[in-house]
């Protein structure tokens, strides 16, 4: 835990640190979570594909590492900035450091900066273009300006389609159920499944799908580029629009298909980057946001109810509330900058959510959405 790392971001700030996981370089959008816990789930989040995760929380890693905590098949962020990296790991679940499985799996760390200062740099001038060097890459005296031009040769995530890069290449079946203490993830194969659900993967989460299995669905999950009319054929009773990484925008092929879905009476339901594409699908607009929303402590308004749930982020776009036409209507807003949380449409049966209502920040407050789409689906049955 004594080689060096170096942070570079594009503005021309640097800091100077441990290296922490793998040797190397990486580059890409740098941003800060503001999570207290769940660090495991939010390296292995699709939705942080080609970013930097900066944990605003300063101890980093004091629980370790186990194989049941994970939202994807591997770590998707670009790289992990931290505070601090506790030399032991405590928690009876745990079989690794954080350390050994950044390593493990190839993926560059930064611990031992000022996590308060570059989030300050990230709040107040937006995400920044950044780049880590760790190891050897960090050695030499033009180590500084390496790091620099590297942050400053990644090209953004606006106009970055990633949602078929972390899509499954293939249609799978899904049957893993909730977690429970003791007896790990419910197996809903035999179960009784009423409902069968096509899920779009555009970078899906492991937890949104074992929800939908365990509230009765037989889930079948589709590569992001599949055309509306394969997925019609599977008569589905609902199709799922998943979270996902990178701008919605140039998601043309999902934009399409969603659209024709909607011209179909099958119950949709959208989650995060589902929710941006269900926007754009329905005329809306989506726009780039300062530096995004992430962490596990949001305050949202469901607005007929008045209600406040407190929600998971992790998105850094939005649908635009003043582009929504006649037949979509705002739900759910955010109450720490007002931006839209939530959507409906008001001629189909179809809705979606920015947040993350799987991702529980302790409450669980937005699971009933899942259970609304249950609804739906019984419904129109």
């Amino acid at each position: 835990m004594n080689k060096p790392a170096i942070l570079a971001l594009e503005d021309g700030s640097v800091f100077h640190g441990t290296a922490i996981g793998a040797d190397g370089q990486t580059s890409g959008e740098v941003v800060f979570n503001t999570a207290m816990t769940g660090y495991q789930e939010i390296l292995t989040d699709p939705s942080y594909s080609r970013q930097i995760v900066t944990l605003t929380y300063p101890h980093i890693g004091n629980t370790g590492i186990n194989p049941e905590d994970v939202e994807s098949a591997s770590i998707a962020a670009a790289g992990l900035v931290i505070r601090d990296l506790p030399l032991v790991a405590s928690n009876f679940r745990s079989t690794q450091s954080l350390s050994d499985y950044l390593a493990s799996q190839n993926v560059v760390g930064i611990a031992d900066i000022d996590t308060r200062r570059l989030t300050r740099i990230l709040r107040d001038k937006g995400a920044q273009n950044g780049a880590i060097v760790a190891g050897d890459e960090a050695l030499g005296d033009d180590a500084e300006a390496r790091a620099l031009e590297a942050a400053r040769a990644f090209p953004g995530l606006k106009g970055m389609d990633l949602a078929k890069v972390v899509s499954c290449s293939e249609r799978y079946v899904w049957n893993e159920g909730e977690w429970t203490l003791g007896k790990g993830y419910a197996d809903t194969e035999g179960a009784e499944r009423p409902f069968h659900v096509v899920a779009y993967d555009y970078g899906v989460k492991f937890n949104i799908l074992r929800m939908l299995a365990s509230r009765g669905c037989k889930l079948t999950v589709v590569p992001a580029q599949t055309p509306a009319s394969e997925v019609l054929a599977l008569d589905p009773d609902g199709v799922f629009l998943s979270n996902g990484p990178g701008d919605p925008e140039p998601c043309d092929y999902a934009i399409d298909a969603i659209r024709e879905i909607l011209e179909t009476e099958v119950p949709v339901f959208g989650i995060c980057l589902g929710h941006q594409l269900l926007a754009l699908a329905s005329g809306a607009t989506t726009v780039k946001m300062n530096h995004g929303h992430h962490g596990a402590n949001h305050p949202v308004q469901e607005l007929d109810s008045g209600h406040v749930m407190i929600t998971s982020q992790n998105h850094g776009f939005a649908a635009d509330e003043t582009t929504l036409p006649d037949n979509l209507r705002a739900t759910h807003r955010s109450l720490f900058d007002g931006t839209l949380q939530g959507i409906e449409r008001t001629d189909r049966p179809a809705f979606s959510f920015q947040g993350h209502p799987e991702a529980s920040p302790g409450p669980r407050d937005v699971a009933p959405l899942f259970d609304r789409f249950i609804d739906m689906m019984r419904s129109r049955r």
